[in-house]
């Protein structure tokens, strides 16, 4: 965090907790948007509102404070190395295995082939566009950002999902190819990223390699420490423990996987699905899933509330370019 603005982590996290239920609330009440579409709406609007203050009053400094405390959050750090493995894990959880399977051909080919194709398309697209606006984007670069875009939001997708008619081997379709389509799009942005930071040319073969040891080893990993996790629920009815059990999947199984250079995206969704299903049937008493499943469904709700104000929040600190501000529209 930013030592100009004393705020530590537990302030950090505290400030933005209190704005997301401010801001939820207020949704709720008068918008009635979806959460995450609400959130994000209400974050820009007040980081407009902030930089409109700034340039009605003249000896305001409230623009920079606000950057400063935005810009002082490593959303590397805690989007990746925290929000994403409670967030896939939780999502995982409510996808049907046995409807999911009868539309795997679907869900293998766009999760892999389409996230690629999706990266290609906006890559090269966006290469063009910042090359007519004067922008000169190297072409790696307009490929990361097509990387991070092309994911689609599990966590949305499946909030959509809840309340729409379709049927369940679809629904469990579009779910389950938005799990796995987001930890590709992970392992093919660090692949692209990687790239770009070392400023080496890049080699389809060793891409592959990468690929098929993060997106190959988190599948195992996911495997592994979900069975794991089964075998040890199913010898036992607690649920307060059983609930520990499955935050250590998350929280152990995702240092694990960043120690073994494999996908922690993936292994999570993997572990999600397994105890979602083998683990909820067979190895929970009611109580247990009841109280498990309402735990990371809060889990969800609250992460998903801050990562979409922030998101919101972030256009504080986007500097005024007009350049900039017409890419970003089109």
């Amino acid at each position: 965090m930013s030592a100009g603005l004393g705020v530590t982590p537990l302030d950090a996290a505290a400030i933005l907790i209190v704005l997301a239920a401010a801001l939820g609330y207020l949704n709720q009440r008068f918008l009635r948007l979806p959460q995450s579409v609400g959130l994000t709406v209400m974050g820009a609007v007040a980081s407009l509102a902030v930089i409109g203050i700034d340039r009605l009053i003249p000896t305001s400094d409230l623009a920079a404070t606000v950057t400063r405390f935005v810009q002082g959050i490593d959303f590397h750090a805690t989007l990746m190395d925290g929000m994403l493995s409670f967030l896939l894990f939780a999502g995982a959880l409510h996808v049907d295995w046995s409807e999911m399977r009868r539309g795997r051909w679907p869900i293998l080919v766009l999760s892999t082939a389409g996230v690629i194709l999706s990266t290609l398309l906006i890559g090269g697209g966006f290469y063009l566009l910042s090359g007519v606006l004067g922008l000169a984007v190297p072409m790696v670069w307009c490929l990361v950002f097509g990387a991070l875009i092309s994911p689609t939001d599990p966590v949305a997708v499946m909030a959509v999902l809840k309340t729409a008619d379709v049927t369940p081997t679809l629904k469990a379709t579009v779910a389950g190819e938005s799990l796995f389509n987001d930890g590709v799009g992970v392992v093919v942005f660090t692949i692209i990223l990687e790239t770009a930071l070392d400023g080496h040319a890049f080699s389809l073969g060793h891409a592959l390699r990468l690929f098929a040891v993060e997106a190959g080893g988190g599948i195992l990993l996911g495997l592994a420490i979900g069975w794991l996790a089964y075998r040890a629920m199913h010898s036992i009815d607690e649920y307060n423990v059983e609930v520990m059990l499955s935050l250590a999947v998350v929280m152990g199984g995702y240092a694990l996987a960043h120690q073994l250079h494999v996908s922690g995206p993936v292994a999570m969704a993997v572990a999600g699905l397994l105890i979602g299903n083998q683990g909820v049937e067979h190895a929970m008493s009611q109580t247990t899933q009841d109280y498990l499943l309402k735990f990371w469904s809060l889990i969800d709700d609250i992460l998903n509330a801050v990562l979409f104000l922030l998101i919101g929040l972030v256009v504080v600190t986007i500097p005024f370019d007009p350049r900039m501000i017409l890419a970003g529209a089109i």
